[in-house]
């Protein structure tokens, strides 16, 4: 499995857009339209696709918190037809790995998830996040804070 992380152009948008995941999973992650339009408005986020060889079948956002100075995966998402063969897992890893080198980055890389997305959970501890024992937004949209030590 090759998977690689390429930047939203006006070439590969409309096919990000298209990506969705499963009825019960949109309360977890925004849709990628929204994604790409904030990254639009705020531009400390970066968005990028994740594909399979030349087929899309993901999206990941990053981007440095101008609040708090620390790096951030804003969202992840594996199309519904590609879950489950290890996408989201591959595409974390080279996302953390982007973020490492950028030469801002000098504290840990957090990320959210809603309380209730167990297998968000799984994957983020496995890969050496740990929960913070902050939360983030508003309730009902309240999410549990994770952070991955870089050092």
């Amino acid at each position: 499995m090759t998977i690689q992380l390429k930047a939203i152009t006006s070439d590969n948008w409309q096919q990000c857009v298209r990506l969705s995941v499963h009825q019960e999973q949109e309360r977890f992650v925004a849709p990628n339209v929204y994604s790409i339009l904030q990254s639009k408005f705020e531009s400390d986020k970066i968005p990028l696709a994740v594909y399979s060889d030349d087929t899309p079948v993901g999206f990941v956002m990053y981007g440095c918190d101008p609040e708090d100075g620390c790096y951030w995966i804003i969202r992840l998402m594996i199309d519904k037809k590609q879950q489950g063969k290890g996408y989201g897992r591959a595409a974390l890893l080279q996302a953390i790995e982007l973020i490492r080198a950028q030469p801002d980055c000098s504290q840990d890389i957090k990320i959210s998830y809603k309380p209730e997305n167990a297998g968000a959970e799984r994957l983020y501890e496995s890969l050496g996040f740990h929960k913070t024992g902050e939360m983030i937004g508003n309730a009902p949209h309240k999410e549990v804070v994770a952070k991955l030590q870089l050092s």
